[in-house]
């Protein structure tokens, strides 16, 4: 299993149970297996903050005579920031990102098909501060409780998400992540955007088993 493994890659967690190589690599299972767990709740959310996000959008949007899937230029349109003495179009990716999906599908491509080749990053900048005028306050907003704080209560926890997304897609060491705290994150997000997805995911979730299990 070294060899396999690689002695760089086991190396944190020989670290971790003090070198003891069979600790180890139950610790590098332990990882593996709540990394699946985590991967499965964060699906869950992703996949209701997506649908969440695109059915405000398309209920609310008045832009053009174009479904919002097939109006990049006008949802996106540059809006310019001065960054480090330059201005930035803060919207180029998002606008550059939806325009790609739209291509990839072709134009006779149904909207829900544009929706599903958008990647999560696509959706986790939208409750960002660069576009809380263009696509929080008049869309994004109408997804979650009235009051709800769009930095503390998504964007930190759409970071979140986000953030422990890439580190479990990449296989890498959950084992010097607080887990229970970002756990707690997703699943407050899931209430929030609908606390019947919080309930279920609370309900169905692995992880708080695993966490207890932990070698």
């Amino acid at each position: 299993m070294q060899r396999w493994l690689s002695p760089a890659r086991l190396a944190k967690y020989r670290t971790a149970t003090d070198c003891d190589l069979q600790r180890a690599l139950q610790l590098y299972e332990w990882n593996a297996k709540i990394s699946a767990a985590l991967m499965r709740d964060l699906g869950h959310v992703e996949i209701g903050l997506r649908n969440a996000y695109a059915e405000v959008i398309e209920h609310y949007w008045s832009g053009t005579p174009d479904h919002w899937t097939r109006s990049a230029a006008t949802l996106f349109r540059p809006v310019y920031r001065m960054r480090d003495g330059e201005p930035v179009d803060i919207n180029r990716q998002q606008r550059a990102q939806l325009e790609e999906a739209c291509a990839r599908v072709g134009p006779d491509g149904p909207p829900g098909k544009v929706i599903a080749e958008l990647t999560f990053g696509f959706w986790r900048f939208l409750s960002s501060s660069a576009h809380e005028k263009t696509v929080w306050v008049p869309f994004l907003h109408r997804a979650y409780p009235p009051g709800t704080n769009r930095k503390r209560d998504v964007d930190s926890r759409v970071a979140t998400l986000n953030r422990l997304r890439n580190r479990v897609a990449h296989h890498e060491p959950l084992i010097g992540e607080n887990l229970p705290r970002e756990a707690a994150k997703v699943s407050a997000l899931a209430g929030l955007l609908d606390p019947e997805l919080g309930a279920y995911v609370a309900a169905t979730s692995d992880v708080p088993g695993l966490l207890l299990a932990r070698p």
